[in-house]
């Protein structure tokens, strides 16, 4: 099962954790060495779960971060060792982005992985690490901001796009 998945086109690298009943160690070699990158076996605590989750995620973050410095989509251009960011549309001159840290590490962490789901616990991992306290709707107000300056409208965004109980993800083509 974990080789189908992995082969299946679209997929890139996922992370695969077994949740299931079988728990003697014959079945939890057997799970991990054919792909599983985590094991549990039923019952277990949903903490434990959520905890073994974000740790994949967390790994996830830090082997997929490329030593690349630039990325760039269709309309946009992220320098990460000059701190700038550029948005070509179409029918307009390419406009250099004025945006604060947090707002500048938010759209090149969209940049860098486009079309992805960000949750917002995901964003704050990701932006803040373990140095944020707070409520996590915080992260909408950031989202509202960057809007405002790299959307042509933000009232109907097209590059942020909210996923309705879920998060944000970047849509913008890959150049």
């Amino acid at each position: 099962m974990c080789a189908r998945i992995r082969q299946k086109p679209g997929t890139k690298d996922p992370y695969i954790l077994m949740l299931t009943a079988r728990g003697e160690e014959i079945d939890r070699i057997i799970g991990l060495s054919t792909g599983a990158d985590d094991y549990m076996v039923k019952p277990f605590s949903p903490r434990e779960l959520t905890a073994r989750v974000r740790a994949l995620l967390r790994r996830s973050l830090r082997h997929d971060s490329q030593p690349q410095q630039l990325h760039r989509s269709r309309h946009f251009l992220i320098d990460l060792d000059q701190h700038s960011a550029l948005r070509k549309l179409e029918g307009m001159p390419e406009e250099t982005l004025d945006l604060t840290t947090l707002e500048f590490n938010l759209l090149a962490t969209f940049v860098s992985y486009p079309n992805r789901v960000w949750s917002r616990t995901q964003l704050i991992d990701n932006l803040w690490g373990n140095d944020f306290f707070g409520d996590e709707r915080v992260v909408d107000t950031h989202i509202r901001r960057l809007r405002k300056k790299v959307e042509p409208d933000p009232a109907n965004p097209i590059f942020i796009k909210t996923v309705v109980g879920v998060g944000y993800k970047f849509e913008d083509d890959i150049i």
